[in-house]
């Protein structure tokens, strides 16, 4: 079953949810973030797809403390407007997605799984949010930049060969300053795990798929 929650954060923000339940009890409990285009169809079946596989997933739409059911195209018009309410929302985005963790209590161990900005996210909840046992990032631009953060749990760490958004000198970088993540770049560009989107990478998807399934089998099963 899934359908549209909604959260509190700890300053009082109300947010929209999106929130998958597995059949049977699940496996553990798995917060989806989203990229820059919003809370939109994309990230919905990624997070009932984890629910299909037995997590309980909830996707939290971030962009509602700028703007409410924000769902882009992904062109020119829609990262542009993406990345303004990511400049709008960034700052507090990891109270929401505390929040979204409080709302996962009972369904055992914790992890969260990013995209883009969101992976990003999963990367800094990594490393300031406490309760979480596993974190994946895939193409997460922020993480050379933060590579100096130093994670609570273990993280997965994803990207694209051809990616111009996130040099291979930046995530060479990354792998230096984080040897205890696992980096895995795969032969694609940006979004490659997106297939609504023309830089999705079948085979790499598939193959990022099943390190991710194994790395939170690991740590969350």
């Amino acid at each position: 079953m899934a359908e549209m929650i909604t959260l509190t954060a700890s300053d009082g923000n109300e947010f929209a949810a999106w929130r998958a339940e597995p059949e049977g009890n699940p496996r553990g409990g798995l917060i989806i973030l989203q990229e820059i285009f919003g809370l939109n169809q994309h990230i919905r079946e990624v997070t009932e797809k984890f629910a299909a596989a037995g997590w309980l997933a909830v996707a939290p739409a971030l962009f509602d403390r700028a703007k409410k059911d924000v769902e882009l195209a992904y062109d020119a018009d829609g990262v542009a407007v993406g990345r303004e309410l990511k400049t709008a929302t960034d700052a507090k985005a990891l109270l929401d997605v505390a929040a979204a963790l409080d709302s996962l209590a009972g369904a055992g161990k914790m992890g969260v799984v990013g995209y883009c900005w969101g992976g990003s996210l999963a990367w800094r909840a990594a490393a300031e949010i406490k309760g979480l046992a596993a974190s994946v990032a895939y193409y997460g631009g922020d993480l050379p930049g933060l590579k100096e953060l130093q994670p609570h749990c273990p993280v997965l760490a994803h990207f694209g060969a051809e990616d111009s958004a996130i040099p291979l000198d930046g995530v060479e970088a990354f792998k230096v300053a984080q040897p205890g993540v696992p980096v895995h770049i795969w032969p694609a560009g940006h979004g490659f795990n997106c297939d609504h989107r023309a830089s999705f990478h079948a085979e790499s998807a598939a193959e990022a798929g099943q390190l991710t399934e194994a790395f939170l089998s690991q740590h969350l099963a």
